[in-house]
This record gives structure tokens, C-alpha cells and sequence, in this order.
């Protein structure tokens, strides 16, 4: 659990830090209250709980994000280069109206997070040309009348190879796994049980040392998600809570490490690694999934 003003351990670190800056998560004030008005329910834990209108709000954010994602399929190929997707993923955001949430975040100047094979999460966009067999997880956030919008998928350049293909299948399911668990009552224990125990049943890893966290009004927020876990540890999932889950799965051993960029994390073994984000916020009988494809893409074997 989150230690209300306390620096965060390694591996409880949000997926949007760098995992060297150990930092109260963003949206805590340094005595541990969340930063909203004073309007709604904040649990013991941190967790706020949001209100029944807030829910238009986060479907909105969410679904520009996820139309962002669907619209960026094109532009993946064998021979393109990282930074012009994210150029054109910039273009989209504006296009929408809505604002990128990592541009200035912590001195980050790109719209996404791209990271290709054994790039773990927060791969930088640059000059790298994708090769044929490439996969790479794409992850945009943005925000749309004050309200975060957060999402990432899976993409291939060329033609997908059969242990690409069993990762990125595995790593999807897990994430959809992850979800069903969500209904009040449930824990966050629950939720990365039920990741944990699918991916490691087909022999692959799930990464510890970064997590799903809260989101509404604010980037980050507790809790932090685990996508390892105990039945019925963790926190109980109340109605209104709203939080991403975002398994990073390795074909190899579940270890990672920071570049010197202090943001791209890589496997240590070299192995590839996948990872699938939805944001969610806790109904009266499950959740509501605020991010998916509105085109039905959200698997990068739609088409």
C-alpha cells in the first residue's frame, strides 16, 4: 500500500515515472491529500471516489485517446521512424482539441511513449526506423476538459513472428483477465492475481517494478495496481474509483532497468516485452471501460 506522503518504493513505482525518481505520486500534496476540490470521498487508502456524472467525463477523455491510438495504425511500418509517429500523434491531439499529458510532464517533450521489442515502457520517440517483425507498445495520454485520458496497445511493423504473436496474444488477455476482477467488493489483490496467475501459467513474466494508478482529474493518483498479487489483498474496489490497469508482460525473466535517459526501461535479459493499458472506473455491478477502440483495433491483429 501507498505510505500517505512517502517516497515510493521501486517496485511500486507508477507506469509514469522514471523508476529512479522515487517521488510521492503525482496528484498528492506532500502530506498525502489528493489535489481535487473538497466536493467527493477520499478512502483511507488516498483512493478517491468519484462521482456518477464524473464517469461522461472520463469516457470522453478516454475515448479521444483511443481514437488517437486507432488513427496511428497507418503510420506503423517497416522503415518509419518512432518520432514521426509521435509528431503525427501530436497533430491528432491538437486535432481534437484535447492536450497531450506528458509534454512538459516532468521535463518529457514527446505526446507518447513508444517502446519497440525489448523496451519495457516509456521508450523515448526519436530517430529509430522500425524493421519488419518490430512490435511496439504505443502509449498516449490526454486531456480533454480537465479529465485524463490514458491508454496504451500493441502494434506491429511488417509481419508479426509466432512468439511476438503468443506474447502480445498472452499479454492482452492478461490485461483483460485483470479486468473482469474489477467489481466492488473485489480487491486490487484480486486484480493482479488474476494477471499474475494467467501469465505465469504460460510460462512468461510479469513485470513488478511498474504499476497501473489512479487517474480523474489528475495524471497520477493513488492507488497503485499492481499486476501481481494475493486474493483479497490490497485495498477493497468501492464504486467511483477510477484507475488504469496495464500488465507489461516478458517472454523472459520479469527484471528491468533504466537507460541513462532515466525513462526507458528495458528488460534485463533482452527479452520482448508487451504491454496493454485500459482506464476503468468501478460500477455498481463491474466497470466501465473508458478507452476502448472505437474502431474495434485495440488487438493489433484487427485488421
Amino acid at each position: 500500500m501507498l505510505q500517505q506522503g512517502r517516497a515510493l518504493p521501486g517496485p511500486r513505482a507508477a507506469a509514469g515515472w522514471p523508476n529512479r525518481r522515487f517521488a510521492p505520486i503525482y496528484g498528492v500534496k506532500q502530506r498525502g491529500q489528493p489535489v481535487y476540490d473538497k466536493k467527493g470521498t477520499v478512502t483511507r487508502e488516498g483512493i478517491r471516489i468519484h462521482e456518477p456524472a464524473d464517469f461522461a467525463g472520463m469516457l470522453k477523455a478516454g475515448q479521444v485517446a483511443a481514437q488517437i491510438l486507432d488513427d496511428i495504425a497507418p503510420h506503423v511500418f517497416p522503415g518509419q521512424t518512432t518520432g514521426e509517429i509521435d509528431r503525427l500523434i501530436e497533430e491528432m491531439v491538437n486535432t481534437h482539441g484535447a492536450k497531450s499529458a506528458t509534454i512538459g510532464y516532468r521535463g518529457y517533450q514527446h505526446a507518447s511513449c513508444i517502446s519497440v521489442n525489448h523496451v519495457v515502457c516509456h521508450g523515448i520517440p526519436g530517430d529509430k526506423l522500425l524493421k519488419n517483425g518490430d512490435i511496439l507498445n504505443i502509449d498516449v495520454t490526454v486531456i480533454v476538459d480537465g479529465w485524463f485520458g490514458d491508454t496504451s496497445r500493441m502494434y506491429v511493423a511488417g509481419e508479426l513472428g509466432r512468439k511476438a504473436e503468443r506474447l502480445i496474444q498472452v499479454t492482452h488477455d492478461a490485461l483483460m483477465l485483470g479486468i473482469e476482477a474489477v467489481k466492488p467488493g473485489n480487491t486490487f489483490g484480486d486484480i493482479g492475481y488474476a494477471i499474475q496467475s494467467y501469465v505465469e501459467a504460460q510460462r512468461m513474466s510479469v513485470v513488478r517494478d511498474f504499476c497501473g494508478h489512479g487517474l480523474g482529474r489528475v495524471f497520477h493518483a493513488p492507488p497503485n495496481v499492481l499486476h501481481y498479487g494475493r486474493p483479497g489483498r490490497e485495498a477493497v474496489l468501492e464504486e467511483g474509483m477510477f484507475f488504469t490497469i496495464e500488465p507489461m508482460v516478458n517472454l523472459g525473466r520479469p527484471e528491468t532497468k533504466v537507460l541513462a535517459d532515466e525513462w526507458t526501461a528495458v528488460t534485463r535479459d533482452k527479452s520482448l516485452s508487451a504491454q496493454f493499458e485500459h482506464s476503468v472506473g468501478v460500477t455498481s455491478d463491474g466497470c466501465e471501460i473508458f478507452t476502448l477502440s472505437p474502431g474495434g483495433k485495440f488487438h493489433p491483429t484487427w485488421g
